[in-house]
């Protein structure tokens, strides 16, 4: 479970009674497709005909651009973790990484979730050793935008235990 129980309200839409824009909601969608897309070879390695995971992260791309509605790019999400059941390993953290950033257009929330799984796939690869969850883990802060940088650190510091601990610094 990589949601919390009490929700940040900077991390709920205006729409839906808190504080965060459409715009900055839609970064947050931007970058969870980028953190998800990084590790997405590992699954692809391993399932190339498969694409419900290259989908769900288009899913995320397209819904923050305006091409695609919520509810498509939430359904994207869900065929991608599907994807992601039967297998174990780097390629279901991938999986499962690229189904929880087509699922920030519904909750915003789900960015970590893109994150964090991320980081547990680059870390069941171990392509660069033990520090292989902290080089990705830097990999994807250094591409998040100056304008919910702040947000999305808070974030990760408040929602690291239940994010496996990913965070660490």
């Amino acid at each position: 479970m990589i949601l919390p129980k009490v929700r940040d309200p900077r991390l709920v839409t205006i729409r839906r009674g808190g504080e965060l824009t459409d715009e900055d909601h839609q970064l947050l969608a931007l970058w969870a497709a980028d953190c998800a897309e990084h590790v997405l070879h590992l699954f692809e390695a391993e399932q190339p005909s498969d694409t419900r995971p290259r989908d769900a992260v288009e899913a995320a791309r397209a819904w923050a651009v305006g091409s695609v509605q919520m509810m498509d790019a939430r359904a994207r999400g869900g065929h991608a973790m599907g994807a992601a059941r039967p297998l174990r390993g780097a390629a279901r953290c991938a999986a499962y990484a690229a189904g929880q950033a087509a699922c920030v257009p519904h909750v915003p929330e789900h960015d970590l979730g893109a994150a964090a799984y991320a980081i547990k796939a680059a870390r069941a690869a171990a392509t660069a050793g033990p520090t292989t969850g902290r080089l990705e883990r830097d990999w994807q802060r250094e591409r998040l935008p100056e304008r919910i940088r702040e947000l999305v650190l808070e974030d990760q510091a408040r929602r690291n235990a239940i994010c496996w601990s990913v965070f660490d610094d």
